[in-house]
């Protein structure tokens, strides 16, 4: 069977085309250099700065799970979450296959002050200039999707707009996508190509990272469902956590959240 990120990329390909001429560069680009743009936050010093590092992620349905909360609003549930004690939130604005769009993260820019990430699959720069009009602070760049060229490319273009990066790894090989532009590397626990879930991963690669003597803040993705898995990837040296499916899944993101967040301090 063909992997899931390889059908993602393939169909994100065309979506991007697609968009191009429905509103061209050129027009993303006048939008840009109005004086109107609003300045964005860092999300990396947010979660330096906070005792949990909670990246709280709406998320309506994902390729190996399904629909996970079909009916979430985005303008109820990201509010909450900031209510509840998120460091930052992340939106996936993948529609084909998260069941997520750019209008998501329009919608909830004017409701919250919390550094948001933008999660897609880009590809394209045309994507970090849709990022940054509908209101992201933060992009994603996969390194199993790009070249370590194209991720240098990308980096930049996202720091010329004022964008931080959060570079996604899965193995030790990714490693190699490092470069001085990623503000936080992310350790996806989660296998792109199969979609299964294993957290050790994260405790390798940082162990791998502490070799390097690299300074860039540290994330863990995916499979963390226990408050006392936070505190355990804290004294690793991670200061971000990134979770979607643990809070959407009982359809009270926000309540679960702060449930969650209590569990931390608790764990610790």
């Amino acid at each position: 069977m063909k992997d899931i990120l390889q059908k993602i990329i393939a169909h994100k390909h065309i979506e991007v085309e697609k968009q191009k001429l429905l509103v061209p560069p050129e027009k993303l680009a006048q939008q840009l250099a109005l004086p109107t743009l609003r300045a964005t936050k860092s999300m990396r010093m947010a979660l330096a700065s906070s005792p949990t590092g909670v990246i709280a992620e709406f998320k309506r349905k994902s390729p190996s799970k399904g629909w996970i909360f079909p009916e979430a609003e985005v303008t109820e549930v990201v509010p909450a979450y900031e209510v509840a004690g998120a460091s930052a939130c992340s939106i996936l604005t993948d529609e084909h296959f998260f069941g997520g769009s750019l209008e998501d993260l329009r919608k909830v820019r004017e409701l919250v002050s919390l550094p948001l990430l933008r999660k897609e699959f880009i590809i394209d720069p045309y994507q970090l200039a849709e990022a940054r009009l509908a209101g992201a602070d933060t992009i994603l760049l996969i390194a199993a999707v790009l070249t370590p060229e194209e991720c240098l490319t990308l980096a930049k273009a996202a720091h010329a707009l004022s964008l931080e990066v959060l570079l996604e790894i899965h193995n030790e090989n990714e490693l190699g996508h490092l470069n001085d532009c990623i503000d936080m590397l992310g350790i996806n626990n989660r296998n792109l190509g199969t979609f299964e879930t294993s957290l050790g991963h994260s405790y390798r690669l940082a162990e791998k990272l502490r070799q390097l003597d690299s300074n860039v803040l540290l994330v863990s993705e995916s499979g963390i469902s226990e408050p006392s898995t936070v505190a355990t990837l804290r004294t690793e040296g991670f200061r971000g956590f990134l979770i979607g499916e643990t809070f959407m899944r009982g359809g009270t993101p926000g309540a679960t959240l702060t449930k969650f967040i209590k569990g931390i301090s608790h764990a610790d």
